[in-house]
This record gives C-alpha cells, sequence and structure tokens, in this order.
C-alpha cells in the first residue's frame, strides 16, 4: 500500500503443513502462511540510501557488558538490518544481470516484526519478502520480476548470510494462502525454481499452533542429514522421498477433506523425520512439543525445522480443550492458526 511517497509491505510466517523438509532434497511440500505473526518493512524515499536499525531488534546500545554478553546468548547477532542490507546486494545483483533499469534515487528502510524468534515461523525471510515487495514497488518493476523467481530472491540474501534453509518457507510468503509445491529436480534443474500451484485454504480444518516462548535455537537441524544424502546414503535418500510423497498424499487427502488421513499423514511426517535426524539434533524440547499434542491425541508435526509445532485435533472443541490445557501445564504457548489470504495482484500473475 502506498501513502504518498511511503511503501509499506507484511510478510507473515509460515507453517509447513506437510513434505517438510524435503523441499531442501527436491521433494514436495504444502505450507501456508500464517496471518498470526508477521514482518512489515517501510521504505520512504530519502537523500542517502539509509538502512535504519530496529531500536530492540538491532540493539547497540548496553547497559552494561554483562547486559550485552546475555543479549548475545538469547538473541544470538541476529537482527534485521544486515537482511535488508543482503537484500539490496542480492536484488540489484538479479536487476543487473537481467538488464532491468532501476531509476528512484534512494530511500529509507526500516522495519518491525512480532514473530518470535527461534521458532521455526521464518522470521527472517518474512523480513526480506516485505523488503522485497517494497524494492518491487519502489522501482516500479513488479512486473519484470517473475512470482516464480521472487523466493530464490529471498533466499539467496539469506544465503549471503550464511543461513541454510530451502524454498518452501519464501514460496508460501511470497504466494501467501496455502500452496502444494513440487521441487522435482527436472524443474529445478531447467528453472531454478519448482512448480508452485495455490491451493484453497477453506479445505484446512481447525489447526493449532504450539510453540515456546523461550525456545532453544531452531538452526542446527539439517546438518549430517544433507552430508549423507549428498554421499547418497540410501536409507536417507528413501526416507526423504517418503517425506515428499506425504505431501502428495496430503494434496489429495485435502482436496477430498479426508481428515483422518491428514491426522496419519502429520504424524507420519515428524515420525520420519525423527528417524533421520535423530533425538539430538532435534532437541528434547522440540520433542516434548509434539508429544504433549499426541498425549491428547492430536496429529503434530514441526512447523519447520524446530521451535514450534502445528497440531490438529480431529475430534473437536473438547479435544482441543485437552490440548490448551496440556500446553498450559508444559508452559507452551498454543493458539489458532489464521491462514493469511493469498495477497498476490494481477500484475505479480
Amino acid at each position: 500500500m502506498e501513502d504518498g511517497d511511503v511503501i509499506e509491505h507484511k510478510a507473515y510466517a509460515r507453517i509447513g503443513l506437510l513434505g517438510n523438509p524435503s523441499d531442501v532434497y527436491f521433494g514436495r511440500t504444502i505450507s501456508f502462511s500464517l496471518a498470526n505473526f508477521w514482518a512489515s518493512v517501510k521504505l520512504e524515499p530519502s537523500q542517502d540510501l539509509i538502512i535504519q536499525p530496529h531500536p530492540s531488534h538491532d540493539l547497540v546500545r548496553f547497559n552494561s557488558i554483562d547486559h550485552l554478553v546475555n543479549r548475545l546468548q538469547n538473541e544470538g547477532y541476529y537482527g534485521g538490518v544486515r537482511l535488508l542490507m543482503a537484500l539490496c546486494k542480492i536484488f540489484y545483483r538479479y536487476c543487473k544481470d537481467n538488464e532491468i533499469e532501476l531509476n528512484g534515487g534512494n530511500f529509507t528502510l526500516s522495519y518491525d516484526t512480532n514473530i518470535p524468534r527461534q521458532t521455526g515461523l521464518s522470521g527472517s525471510s518474512a523480513i526480506v519478502c516485505a523488503a522485497l515487495s517494497c524494492l518491487l514497488d519502489f522501482y516500479k518493476v513488479r512486473h519484470l520480476v517473475k512470482v516464480d523467481v521472487r523466493p530464490n530472491l529471498i533466499l539467496d540474501a539469506e544465503k549471503e548470510l550464511g543461513i541454510v534453509a530451502g524454498l518452501q518457507d519464501r514460496v508460501a510468503q511470497v504466494y501467501g494462502g496455502l500452496v502444494y509445491m513440487d521441487f522435482r529436480k527436472e524443474y529445478m534443474d531447467k528453472w531454478g525454481y519448482g512448480v508452485y500451484v495455490p491451493m484453497d485454504s477453506s479445505l484446512l480444518p481447525p489447526l493449532y499452533l504450539i510453540y515456546a516462548e523461550n525456545p532453544s535455537d531452531s538452526g542446527k537441524v539439517h546438518s549430517t542429514v544433507r552430508k549423507r544424502w549428498l554421499d547418497g546414503d540410501e536409507f536417507i535418500i528413501s526416507t526423504m522421498n517418503k517425506v515428499a510423497d506425504i505431501a502428495l498424499e496430503g494434496r489429495d487427502a485435502l482436496l477430498a477433506k479426508n481428515y483422518s488421513k491428514l491426522v496419519a499423514l502429520m504424524n507420519k511426517n515428524f515420525d520420519l523425520r525423527r528417524v533421520m535426524f535423530g533425538d539430538d539434533a532435534l532437541g528434547s524440547m522440540n520433542i516434548e512439543m509434539v508429544e504433549v499434542a499426541r498425549r491428547v491425541g492430536a496429529a503434530s508435526k514441526f512447523t519447520g525445522s524446530g521451535g514450534a509445532v502445528v497440531a490438529f485435533c480431529p475430534d473437536g472443541p473438547s479435544q482441543v480443550k485437552l490440548l490448551e490445557n496440556a500446553c498450559k501445564k508444559a508452559g507452551f504457548a498454543i493458539q489458532k492458526a489464521i491462514v493469511a489470504p493469498s495477497f498476490l495482484r494481477d500484475l505479480d500473475l
């Protein structure tokens, strides 16, 4: 939306519903954008190009060395300034390589986010995604940068910073709504991106998000599995293919509104992940989040690589109540997952 010369965009958190983490392994996934949490980026024309630090996420002033060290232990060196800088570089390079002219002078970029940290809800890519929308509008090149390519630009900006991830999250955030994604190797090799098919989000039953308010880090999960997959480990390759098949079966189940099948697929998705990654890599708190839901008969799995869980209560409101109580007792936050609709315009498509 534009107010005079000010451009502001939001990008939402996302939930990987089925098939993750096979997106990094030429697999298939189903994800949706989550309206409960978002990042917003504001662009205002200015004399110099300025990337504005966030008052709390990019802290550079502390009241003691103790405060500084505590902060780094809990929050890492993260902040959003580096994300915005990396995106500007990737965007500029992409436009240059594709002979897209950038006219329009300088700007100031600032951001805000309420996506809980380290919950595997794609907080950093939401900031990059919202910023990309601002740049597309500021330079009036939205029609020149294909929607299919945009998730790659977001991922490339994160890769600049050493963030290890796949395309799934960025696709969900660029498209909005519920999306089925196929990353099979022949598409990826030919186009550099997968086949992305928006689905009707009303096909989803009520889903719940469970997360830890003080999570342990969610970023160390892909480690040995990635190496074993690259080394041709048959167990990892065949198990990862099963994970990808879950998204395919899940699409059919959703289209048929076969929710008992959805329960089985969600649980199987997590169980296959657990068998590949092992409990140490998944982390005891993350496993406990899944178990809390399962103990009351709900289906549950990670939304991403840990830090948060998506749960489905097939028995309805009475089971939801049990789940809420169980989460409260275990010290986890729970809320109903709200799907953010697709916000792509005709110009984008």
